[in-house]
């Protein structure tokens, strides 16, 4: 009898970013307004934020978009809060999409059902947040009220899916705020993922830039391939960058088998790193657009933004997810004792788990992988120090 699978599950899973920089607004770019599906009733705002997030990280783009059924009913579901104010994630209900700014309605939902935006400050200085339920609703009070060169504290999800047999990585916006960096040297790209690595994960020494590729696997959901329906969580092929001093063979060495190397089966690990997408910020003037783009700015067929815009070098920039370290989270036992546990553990699935049956025999969009201990490692007081230098 063949043993049966264990289900794939983003249990404890984090898969996040929050980009601190000067917001880069351009109406014509940054926001797609009331936009009307051609396939359905489907009228939707979209999102397209950069963010100037330093030297090292570059302008990094995050996106949102939703909107509503104009012929149809329209809910928006939510659940509700606990005696103590806390989310009660399991009093879920709807509220009419009409009754989605109803203050009263509001205080019975969770918190974590609202988007945050803080870019409004009162006479005395002070930011102030709204809270929204729609995506659609966040995007038109943002589009009015972000200024070109705020300072800003973005943060969001990492989303992924394939197009064309290849992993797609979205960061999709759940907040953003006024930020008290004072200066670039504050910026940054930020992400935590958790991934799962196999025996293959080790990939290429890329010696001319000082990076080892770690080849991974990320949990999303899929709803349906291929017209089947599949709602689950599905693993995605997806290549990050680990620097290293590449001279200490030995260090290297050390490293990759403390963190990364896996001998049997899947491991599902946390890491903290940086977004870098293309490095240092260019900025474009009129005087670099060349000639012959500069004649279809005078007959009109581009205005002189849209062709600052095309001529940046946006498209062909790197994007690239550079793994710090691996994550350390302060655990609690019963009596009140805390323990600095790094966020591996071995053993999480076998090989045959990672297999969609779902999935044609020729379709690479999910490779096999193997096995993962339900057993924390816990980091020594000299592995907690070295590790935050990593």
């Amino acid at each position: 009898m063949a043993k049966e699978k264990k289900k794939l599950e983003r249990k404890n899973w984090i898969s996040s970013f929050a980009l601190i920089g000067e917001a880069k607004v351009n109406d014509e770019y940054s926001f797609s307004m009331d936009n009307k599906s051609e396939k359905s009733d489907w009228v939707y705002h979209r999102m397209n934020l950069g963010v100037d997030c330093g030297d090292i990280c570059g302008t990094v783009y995050a996106e949102l978009m939703g909107g509503y059924g104009a012929e149809r009913d329209m809910v928006v579901y939510v659940h509700g809060k606990n005696e103590d104010g806390t989310d009660d994630w399991d009093n879920r209900f709807e509220i009419d999409w009409d009754d989605r700014d109803n203050e009263e309605i509001l205080e019975t939902v969770g918190d974590f059902c609202f988007m945050t935006v803080g870019i409004e400050k009162s006479k005395e200085g002070k930011t102030f947040y709204k809270k929204f339920l729609t995506q659609y609703d966040l995007i038109a009070y943002v589009k009015e009220h972000l200024e070109d060169g705020m300072v800003v504290n973005v943060k969001g999800n990492l989303k992924y899916s394939s197009y064309n047999g290849n992993t797609q990585v979205k960061k999709e916006i759940n907040s953003i705020a006024l930020s008290k960096a004072e200066n670039r040297s504050k910026y940054g790209a930020k992400f935590i993922q958790t991934m799962l690595l196999t025996k293959d994960s080790i990939g290429a020494t890329d010696k001319e830039n000082g990076v080892i590729q770690i080849n991974a696997k990320v949990l999303d959901y899929l709803k349906e391939y291929k017209g089947k329906t599949v709602k689950a969580q599905i693993p995605y092929a997806k290549t990050f960058e680990f620097e290293a001093d590449l001279s200490n063979k030995e260090m290297v060495e050390k490293i990759m088998t403390k963190v990364f190397k896996v001998t049997k089966g899947v491991t599902e690990a946390t890491f903290e790193g940086d977004l870098v997408e293309g490095g240092a910020v260019v900025n474009v003037t009129v005087d670099d657009i060349p000639d012959d783009i500069k004649v279809l700015i005078e007959l009109g067929v581009y205005t002189e933004e849209e062709a600052l815009q095309k001529c940046s070098d946006d498209t062909n920039k790197a994007r690239r997810m550079v793994i710090r370290k691996p994550q350390i989270k302060m655990v609690e036992d019963a009596d009140g004792n805390k323990t600095p546990v790094i966020q591996k553990f071995e053993k999480k699935y076998a090989e045959e788990d990672l297999v969609m049956d779902f999935m044609d025999e020729e379709d690479e969009s999910v490779d096999e992988a193997q096995e993962p201990t339900e057993e924390p490692i816990i980091a020594t007081e000299e592995e907690e120090d070295w590790l935050k230098d990593l």
